[in-house]
């Protein structure tokens, strides 16, 4: 069977690696000229930058992240640089840090350092997160099947910060606990505590940065692909999904046509449904879809420092200039930026000084709207002295935290929401795509499978965002065709080998 997958980024190029190892003639349908979608990178003056997957989790053996890049066959194709056990994250609320260190005793004891009075309240809240995570099936790759617990059910609607309100009762460790939203791009009120808690989970057991960049997965993908017998094709936007009275037989791009059996979507389901015509997807869905609300987008700052100036920093640090990590997408540009989070990029294993560094902070996308549709490199000065303005801006607010950061920055690039969106193809160029929000309750949620029946959709729109939740959105997808239980069948015959 012939399936065309279009997109190139994690989810699509995970969904063409399973079904090509089996059996399926695969080719993968890119628009840019390099595949990766927010696995790509780039280099400036030699330093290496990622664009979206700036560290993973999990990933020691047999956790959950190790056993799925095992079973892809690229795990050995990738060299990791472990983040601080004693405290991958750091967070800062108004110049007082915490750590977040690895591990539930490690976790809980690092904290009740800070708040000798809570001890009971991280054990409660640990116990919570533990039990959320521990109950997805899928998440902990334990057998085959849909997460439909109850326990599941009830934290996929119930807001992060209701549940952390409930567990602690000190407002600062409730700030604390949180301060890792950029991760998810979290909203008070909306955001559901399923979101935080399999986010927790996954970097808690374990912390890393891919030496090199994230671009080293998505070349050790695409290898892998080639091997099997199937092929990424860029420079090859899709421009519709063509259909007949019954499913999909194929997609067209610009120059050529793809005939196929299956067509895998592996990008917004907004781009979707408006690349397919077909009457088979209902006007009521089409409405949902067009509306349903989008994560918001960042402003990210890359910095080149000059030779052995800057010391590598060996975990991730959220800085934030109010009082809390919450409402940090809504400002007025006098507040901008209220939060940002701050990175080293790794390009050695035992890396001693940091060669460059990246920082993103939130930006709405109405700030960059009018030069949407205006070519890359030539949006025209009043766009170039936004974007210098915001680095500017940002810059101060990280030397607040780290004294003596402007004197060792040998020179840096920017990108907007309207990056995103042009690289990426992601509407409004949002972070996460597709927001998580409880007050719209399952509307919010968009299925794998179409009313086009061999029209499948997969990647971070789809059972979640980030690493994990692609690649167990994966599963679900390829299941459509496999079954999960033969996929499982093959992870758990790898991971005993």
């Amino acid at each position: 069977m012939k399936v065309v997958i279009i997109g190139s980024g994690l989810g699509g190029l995970s969904c063409g690696l399973i079904l090509s190892r089996n059996g399926y003639d695969v080719t993968i349908l890119e628009q840019a000229t390099q595949p990766g979608g927010c696995l790509q990178s780039f280099a400036r003056h030699g330093v290496s930058f990622e664009t979206g997957l700036h560290f993973i989790g999990s990933a020691d053996p047999g956790q959950v992240l190790h056993r799925l890049l095992s079973y892809l066959g690229v795990m050995d194709h990738l060299r990791l640089s472990r983040l601080d056990p004693s405290g991958y994250d750091v967070i800062s609320l108004q110049g007082r840090q915490f750590r977040m260190a690895n591990g539930r005793e490690a976790f809980i004891d690092t904290l009740a350092a800070d708040f000798p009075h809570q001890r009971d309240a991280l054990h409660r809240y640990f116990d919570v997160i533990t039990r959320v995570a521990s109950a997805s099936s899928l998440h902990t790759l334990r057998r085959a099947g849909t997460d439909t617990s109850a326990l599941t059910t009830e934290y996929q609607l119930r807001s992060v910060d209701e549940v952390v309100g409930q567990l602690v009762g000190d407002p600062l460790l409730r700030q604390v606990l949180v301060g890792c939203l950029p991760l998810y791009a979290g909203q008070r009120a909306r955001t559901p505590f399923a979101t935080h808690a399999f986010i927790t989970d996954f970097y808690n057991q374990s912390a890393f940065r891919i030496v090199g960049g994230s671009a080293c997965l998505a070349r050790a993908l695409v290898s892998a692909i080639s091997r099997q017998g199937g092929q990424v094709v860029c420079n090859h936007k899709a421009t519709s999904i063509v259909c007949n009275d019954t499913q999909a037989v194929g997609v067209e791009t610009s120059s050529r046509f793809f005939p196929a059996d299956v067509v895998i979507a592996a990008i917004h389901p907004a781009t979707v449904i408006s690349l397919c015509g077909s009457p088979l997807l209902r006007p009521a869905f089409r409405r949902r879809v067009q509306a349903l609300p989008a994560t918001v987008g960042c402003f990210t700052l890359y910095l080149r420092f000059k030779p052995q100036t800057v010391p590598y920093m060996n975990h991730n640090f959220y800085g934030y200039c109010q009082p809390s990590p919450w409402d940090c997408e809504c400002y007025t540009p006098s507040q901008w930026p209220k939060g940002y989070l701050y990175m080293h990029c790794c390009n050695s294993a035992h890396q001693q000084w940091a060669d460059g560094a990246i920082i993103l902070s939130y930006m709405q996308f109405s700030e960059v709207a009018p030069w949407q549709g205006t070519p890359v490199g030539h949006r025209g000065d009043d766009y170039l002295q936004l974007k210098h303005q915001r680095a500017e801006r940002l810059i101060e607010a990280v030397s607040h935290d780290f004294p003596g950061l402007r004197q060792a920055i040998a020179g840096y690039d920017t990108s907007t929401p309207l990056t995103y969106l042009d690289y990426t193809g992601t509407p409004r160029g949002s972070m996460y795509g597709i927001a998580r929000d409880i007050t719209l309750g399952p509307a919010a949620r968009v299925h794998h499978r179409t009313r086009v029946p061999n029209l499948l959709l997969a990647g971070q729109n789809i059972n979640s965002h980030g690493i994990l939740g692609v690649l167990v959105g994966t599963i679900v997808t390829c299941s459509e065709l496999l079954t999960s239980e033969h996929i499982f069948n093959q992870i758990m015959k790898e991971s005993n080998s």
